[in-house]
């Protein structure tokens, strides 16, 4: 972990092998932040032996702003065949998660560099004048946006496996945690956090995320909640479970809605539960988010009319 994020101002590349069971981490995850060059080779291929001196050379000069890893194929068989090396030496580059570039045989050595140079402007500057750190919390932040929590909870883990006390980390592992379902574990990760950081926005909007998930566990049928709720527009038991059951699928702004119908129809119903459940969900939602300054909106005028 310190050879790729530590402080130095130009890092050295990473040269490394990979396996199937580490080709997830190694190359997709870690493409999140830079590209990730592979060589695909084995032992008996004369022109992988000639291509893999000039490859890592032409890594290594890029000065950390990508890195290498190399697979040989004969004990990654099945990993060969998924990514469909029909010959070698077969280079792939990843990138944001996705293969971007590549080139089969042993090229010349300035076609190489060239290649090389493609990425790092893909890339961009972020090698030598960024914190590696940052790079890895902003592509797990990008990851998990994108629903790819698994690569995102990797970036994370990388970044506070290196740093414990980095914050952002960790609100990011405990997110991803929690998106997996495993409230427990997100709540563990969330202690991982000194005091004082317990009261910033994302650790609030995670704590209520966890409130919510607790308070709503799932597997309601929406579908026959909504037919009750529809059919007895005033049933305000039948509304708010269906807000709860939007809830635990995800769907935020239609569990805002039923929330905001109850209060419209009785604020102190329940002992103001329909309020305070929305409450909940701008914290977890967080104050700019465009569906909680709409409903905060909606509320002021239902408390207010």
């Amino acid at each position: 972990m310190t050879e790729i994020l530590g402080a130095a101002a130009a890092p050295d590349a990473v040269v490394k092998d990979a396996t199937i069971e580490t080709f997830e981490q190694d190359v997709v995850a870690a493409s999140m932040a830079k590209p990730i060059v592979v060589d695909f080779w084995a032992d008996w291929c004369g022109p992988c032996k000639q291509l893999a001196p000039a490859l890592e050379k032409a890594v290594k000069a890029a000065g950390g702003k990508v890195d290498l890893v190399k697979v040989d194929i004969d004990k990654n068989q099945m990993l060969a065949s998924q990514l469909r090396i029909q010959s070698i030496p077969t280079v792939y580059a990843f990138y944001q998660g996705r293969p971007v570039d590549g080139f089969q045989g042993a090229l010349p050595e300035s076609e190489i560099k060239a290649f090389i140079e493609r990425l790092t402007a893909l890339g961009g500057e972020a090698g030598e004048q960024s914190d590696p750190s940052e790079d890895y919390l902003n592509a797990g932040e990008a990851a998990f946006e994108e629903g790819d929590v698994a690569a995102a909870a990797q970036l994370f883990g990388q970044v506070a496996q290196a740093d414990a006390a980095n914050t952002r980390a960790i609100a990011g592992l405990a997110r991803c945690h929690l998106a997996l379902g495993d409230i427990e574990q997100a709540k563990l990760t969330l202690e991982l956090a000194p005091p004082e950081a317990q009261k910033e926005p994302a650790f609030v909007s995670i704590k209520a995320s966890i409130a919510l998930a607790e308070d709503n566990p799932g597997g309601a049928d929406i579908a026959a909640l909504k037919a009750k709720a529809e059919a007895s527009p005033d049933d305000l038991d039948a509304r708010f479970e269906l807000a709860g059951a939007y809830l635990s699928a995800g769907s935020m702004e239609p569990a805002i809605d039923e929330l905001l119908a109850v209060i419209a129809r009785d604020r102190d119903w329940n002992d103001a539960a329909a309020r305070k459940k929305l409450l909940t969900v701008f914290e977890a939602l967080g104050v700019a988010h465009p569906a909680a300054i709409r409903a905060r909106r909606q509320l002021s005028s239902i408390l207010f009319s």
